[in-house]
């Protein structure tokens, strides 16, 4: 079992890239829109073209989507996407986003919004990387297990480009491999402190 210590893990953050926004609206088409916790997303985007991408997600959410300004509440029941060209961080009670370098050769990137959440939040986040290709975000599961948190993984035979997920399962001890609505699922428990079954791969792990 997952989260037998039954500790509510109301920090939930995402990440995403190849076939990232499609993965994304539907695991938020899943979630309620009183889900009790904080949902922080990065998909990797142009940091040129303007892609709307809150609208986008907002049309499968329950949930609200936003993109938010530097500074702005860190709050439950909302959905936050990183803006082009910009990394998303967390911190207790407040959203920041920032120009920094570049990451991943991306702005943003998932990894930055992993540490984040793992220094202010420690044990009550939840991490999880979708489709995707590369290596984004395995350093920031391994911050997020370090600091108490837990890891979660699209199953690869289910994502679009595997690539992401399978690197994770790889390199990282993660604690589920569940498709999109095994992940709606188990956020959801776990944001009221349930536990969750533990999944692992189906497949041969190769990245």
């Amino acid at each position: 079992m997952v989260n037998q210590e039954r500790i509510r893990r109301d920090i939930v953050t995402i990440g995403a890239s190849a076939g990232g926004v499609e993965a994304v609206g539907q695991l938020l088409s899943q979630l309620p829109a009183d889900l009790p916790a904080a949902v922080a997303i990065v998909i990797h985007r142009s940091p040129v073209f303007e892609s709307r991408l809150p609208f986008v997600l907002s049309r499968h959410a329950k949930m609200e989507v936003v993109e938010p300004a530097d500074g702005d509440p860190f709050v439950a029941t909302r959905a936050y996407t990183a803006p082009r060209d910009q990394h998303l961080l967390v911190e207790d009670g407040v959203v920041r986003v920032s120009h920094g370098p570049k990451e991943h050769r991306t702005r943003p990137a998932i990894d930055p919004l992993f540490r984040s959440a793992a220094v202010a939040f420690g044990p009550r986040v939840v991490g999880i990387l979708l489709t995707g290709f590369g290596d984004d975000g395995v350093r920031g599961f391994i911050d997020i297990k370090k600091a108490g948190g837990l890891t979660l993984v699209q199953d690869p035979r289910e994502a679009q480009h595997p690539t992401m997920p399978r690197t994770a399962i790889a390199e990282d001890d993660v604690d589920a491999v569940l498709p999109i609505d095994g992940l709606a699922k188990a956020i959801v428990a776990l944001a009221a402190g349930e536990a969750i079954e533990h999944t692992g791969p189906h497949e041969p792990v190769r990245p």
